[in-house]
């Protein structure tokens, strides 16, 4: 599918302040799974200089800098279309020594996976051996269970800004915004073995419902598959209809706009935005 997505974003100061470098992860990025057929970025204030570089991560970052003039506000406007491809989200075959848990990893490629595996928090261990027992340790259906198992029992709630909450507390609660259910669903695979991490981008949504969200996801990886991501947001595996922007071990490392600001004093900022996401053929 071809997406056209109109994202401006906009932070207001309460007083005038000098703008920071700041870093923007907004472009979607290039694989198997999508492909970016246009990208154009307008800041105001006009930026003196930009650049793009790759983090650790393989993600496009732009780096934007500004001369110090004192400003009352900042606007990131995106236009961009990225042709989406795997319609299929469960066209793989699993390593063999891959299907069952806990998964024996070769030395290797455990070394490899190390960012994206460990775990802390008891309520996440404890519902990763529920759904483990339940699925008789097979990774696929364990997968599905817990994608089912958050979807059906938590709330989803719309929380704008902020860093998530800790998964056991959003387990606890049984409510949260994307970025919150990823985060839970990404402890619990970890506790169990499976190597996750935090994606952010974009998801088609619900015609019928015009409000459109960044959105945030999990993507766990399978040998023999390579990453494969899982929505527990909406109950489902990732196909075609989610656009990614950034991945990271770390959410905050897949957050959108970053960077700060200078002022005598205390200041505040609210943040504005619209998100348009339409097929392009639905704009024919």
């Amino acid at each position: 599918m071809l997406y056209q997505i109109s994202h401006s974003t906009t932070y207001t100061y309460s007083d005038p302040v000098i703008l920071q470098p700041h870093l923007i992860r907004l472009r979607p990025r290039s694989d198997g799974w999508q492909s970016l057929k246009l990208f154009s970025m307008q800041v105001m204030p006009i930026p003196i200089a930009q650049s793009e570089l790759s983090d650790l991560d393989g993600n496009t970052l732009i780096k934007v800098w500004f001369s110090p003039e004192l400003t009352g506000s900042l606007t990131v406007q995106i236009v961009s279309q990225t042709q989406t491809h795997q319609a299929n989200p469960f066209n793989y075959l699993l390593e063999p020594w891959a299907m069952s848990l806990p998964i024996d990893y070769p030395t290797s490629l455990f070394k490899q996976l190390q960012p994206y595996l460990g775990a802390t928090d008891a309520i996440a261990l404890q519902l990763a051996y529920e759904i483990a027992e339940r699925s008789s340790n097979q990774v696929t259906q364990f997968l599905y269970e817990l994608t089912q198992q958050i979807y059906t029992n938590c709330e989803y709630v719309i929380r704008e800004t902020g860093n998530p909450y800790p998964p056991g507390l959003t387990w606890t609660q049984k409510k949260g915004s994307c970025r919150d259910l990823t985060v839970l669903f990404i402890e619990v695979c970890r506790s169990i073995g499976l190597a996750a991490r935090f994606v952010s981008g974009y998801q088609e949504g619900d015609e019928d419902h015009p409000d459109r969200h960044l959105h945030a996801w999990a993507e766990v990886y399978l040998p023999g598959a390579g990453w494969r991501g899982y929505d527990p947001t909406h109950g489902l595996a990732v196909s075609d209809r989610h656009i990614a922007v950034a991945a990271s071990a770390i959410p905050e490392y897949a957050a959108p706009i970053v960077g700060k600001v200078t002022r005598s004093g205390g200041v505040q900022s609210t943040m504005d935005y619209t998100l348009q996401i339409q097929r392009i053929a639905d704009l024919m």
